[in-house]
């Protein structure tokens, strides 16, 4: 490989840490042409994963190198949540163990088109925060809005992935979206295990995003679910500010209604533990 030497390399390394992947457009932002892109990748001074995305030939391809990359330089406000989330901040023990390898990705605009083109084993699976949140503070990167999140308790930055860090939901936030999944693409038994061990949420926050939901659904849910397991914040707070809504939500077929919000639910989970 020919050694990198001029400005342009030399403001490319700075400007383009290893394992972070970039798109044509910011390369053309940032005074690279396409012949000149083209010369590096000739050169080996770039390599391209998938077509249209660019990044130095060392460090791993990994997808959370990819999400710092949409996030940080790419600009692109996109969360990790759902389940994702709570993997990364340590309840996995609680999740499905079936082998699935889904990205959960929480944004007011979808990714672009080539993420799902990279050669990586996991698959991107991309919600609207807008179908499931009225308000998102989120709106243009996320670099500046890191004292907003801690204070809304919708987000966290985790700092284990290098230079940049990581942005993910809140447990308390995760728990919601989680919930928005049942019953098509989560279990009520993997969820309700999960739900067993999050005795350390925090009251105030689930109240705000409580009331901040959407979904009728996720709101009985997660009241459903907390009592089923009579934990200590529950208590602290007011389901006066919460709207639940009217009428019955059949969520299991052939399963029971519960009487008090007024949900359809597995059977065998019919009655507090």
């Amino acid at each position: 490989m020919t050694e990198p030497t001029g400005g342009k390399l030399n403001q490319l390394e700075r400007s383009l840490p290893e394992g972070l992947v970039v798109d044509s457009d910011w390369m053309t932002r940032h005074g690279y042409s396409t012949s000149l892109r083209s010369q590096y990748v000739t050169a080996g001074w770039l390599v391209q994963p998938t077509r249209g995305t660019f990044k130095r030939p060392l460090g791993t391809l990994t997808w959370e190198r990819v999400v710092i990359s949409l996030q940080v330089l790419l600009e692109r406000p996109l969360i990790v949540g759902g389940r994702t989330a709570l993997e990364l901040q340590g309840f996995a023990h609680y999740l499905r163990t079936d082998g699935s390898s889904g990205v959960y990705l929480y944004g007011q605009e979808a990714p672009p088109g080539w993420l799902s083109k990279l050669p990586l084993k996991e698959r991107f699976l991309f919600r609207r925060m807008q179908t499931l949140f009225k308000s998102d503070p989120v709106t243009k990167g996320l670099v500046g809005f890191a004292s907003n999140s801690q204070e809304s308790g919708s987000f966290k930055q985790l700092l284990d992935y290098g230079e940049w860090p990581l942005t993910v939901s809140s447990p308390e936030r995760a728990l919601l979206e989680l919930l928005d999944e049942l019953p098509k693409n989560e279990s009520f038994h993997q969820v309700d295990m999960l739900v067993e061990g999050l005795r350390t949420l925090g009251p105030r926050r689930l109240e705000k995003l409580l009331k901040d939901c959407k979904s009728v659904k996720v709101k009985r849910l997660f009241f459903w679910f907390a009592e089923r397991h009579n934990h200590s914040w529950l208590k602290q707070i007011d389901r006066t500010k919460v709207n639940l809504g009217t009428g019955k939500r059949m969520l299991v077929k052939g399963g029971k209604l519960d009487p008090k919000y007024m949900i359809t639910v597995p059977g065998d989970m019919n009655a507090p533990v």
